[in-house]
């Protein structure tokens, strides 16, 4: 900071000793003029050095220059010479008219050299943030992004920098040089920062133990991480005309951020959905391979009750469980399956086989399990007809599959809860002497 604002007298000072010499070579240059070709054209001779003091040095030393030039046209130029008498109106009307025209110039110079300067900041400005979110743009990680933040925003503003991140306890993603170290103090600091989302410490608050200048980057809806600041002489990293600029820098950090973010869910999405393909393809394969035998269980239950050859309490026990395993089977398929995945809605009931959820209109409805389990058999085909033995089978049983007054029960609880009008059916239609189809 004490460099900044040395630099910034220096320069000022300079631009002041130039204005005074362009007056003096502008005198020097009319005393040469004036005894050939008199005093007339001389006062012109200062307007040059009054647009090269606003151009080169701004408005201060242009105006120093404008003040000057009438003084020594005066004292040189005008009768009585070496004094700052004048006796002729012409003179003093000469004089005057010198002045405006150079106050008047001056300003207009001193404009255009601050819109230039404006231009040129600018231009640095979209240079410097661009040139931060190209190098950003390789970054995968959020280590890359935090130590590639750290080392340019280091080398933009002279100073040592740090990026923070997590939550409830703030650590040191990265830092510029390696061996930045954060007191009790800086890390309380940084943690304000996460909450309030306002910067803080040096050069920011007025008294302030904290020796990092703390700012934060804001993602989506909350800040994300923190940047920290600092010079080892203890000035201010960035001053207050340079925060639009910082800001600018550390929305690019923001946005590549949330990008590495967005890119994470993404690749874990991508792993879960092969993961589920596997496991898909796996229990498909398991239920396909135990399919036959137990359908030749089944045929050979259905031979023995026909012929009457086995004892019938033991065919009923070994029927009853075939049933089991084929419903189990059934459940295992469906596993497998991705249509569960995705919740079927219709007509305002949102019916989620996959977390065994049903709802109507954002409210929970509950069923009982023979209810759930005949809804559930309907959303896995809808707006196909399910037979009622198709329905019976799966819900009760193969024991069952000719007990239809079940069903209807069942079916008319289902409208009792789901339908807006039970006795105009819209979810649950009935195909007389067919079955059942859920609407789609």
């Amino acid at each position: 900071m004490f460099n900044d604002l040395s630099q910034s007298s220096a320069g000022g000072f300079r631009g002041y000793a130039a204005a005074l010499l362009m007056v003096g070579a502008s005198t020097a240059v009319g005393m040469l003029m004036a005894p050939r070709w008199g005093n007339s054209a001389v006062d012109l001779l200062y307007l040059p050095a009054v647009l090269g003091a606003a151009v080169l040095a701004g408005l201060g030393p242009a105006l120093i220059a404008a003040v000057c030039s009438v003084l020594a046209y005066n004292f040189f130029f005008t009768e009585p010479v070496h004094t700052f008498r004048i006796h002729s109106g012409s003179d003093i009307v000469t004089v005057v008219v010198l002045f405006l025209v150079a106050v008047v110039t001056s300003h207009l110079a001193a404009s255009i050299r601050q819109q230039a300067q404006f231009a040129e900041a600018h231009a640095e400005r979209s240079a410097t943030t661009a040139g931060l979110a190209r190098k950003l743009l390789s970054c995968t990680s959020l280590q890359e992004i935090a130590q590639i933040s750290v080392s340019e925003l280091g080398a933009i503003f002279y100073c040592n920098a740090i990026l923070l991140a997590g939550r409830p306890q703030a650590r040191v993603i990265a830092s510029a040089p390696d061996s930045v170290t954060l007191t009790p103090g800086d890390i309380a600091a940084a943690a304000t920062v996460f909450a309030t989302g306002e910067r803080t410490g040096r050069g920011i608050t007025r008294v302030t133990t904290v020796e990092w200048q703390l700012h934060a980057v804001r993602g989506e809806s909350a800040v994300t991480a923190v940047v920290g600041l600092a010079r080892d002489n203890g000035s201010a990293p960035v001053l207050p005309e340079q925060f639009s600029l910082l800001e600018s820098l550390l929305d690019q950090i923001a946005l590549a951020m949330e990008r590495a973010r967005l890119e994470g869910e993404t690749r874990q999405f991508a792993t879960l959905r092969e993961r589920d393909a596997v496991r898909s393809s796996l229990l498909s394969s398991i239920g396909e391979d135990l399919k036959p035998p137990i359908a030749a269980i089944g045929t050979a239950i259905a031979e023995l009750r026909r012929t009457g050859s086995g004892e019938k309490a033991l065919v009923s026990e070994v029927a009853s469980e075939t049933a089991k395993l084929q419903r189990y089977l059934s459940n295992l398929l469906d596993l497998g399956s991705d249509a569960e995945s995705e919740p079927v809605e219709v007509a305002g009931v949102k019916i989620d086989l996959f977390h065994r959820l049903v709802s109507r209109d954002g409210e929970d409805v509950h069923l009982t399990p023979k209810e759930y389990a005949v809804l559930a058999e309907l959303a896995k085909y809808p707006g196909r007809v399910l037979p009622h033995a198709h329905l019976l089978k799966a819900v009760w049983g193969p024991a069952q599959e000719r007990q239809t007054e079940y069903l209807r029960v069942a079916v008319r609880a289902l409208r009792q809860k789901l339908e807006r009008d039970p006795t105009n059916p819209k979810i649950i239609i009935n195909e007389p002497a067919v079955g059942y189809r859920l609407a789609g």
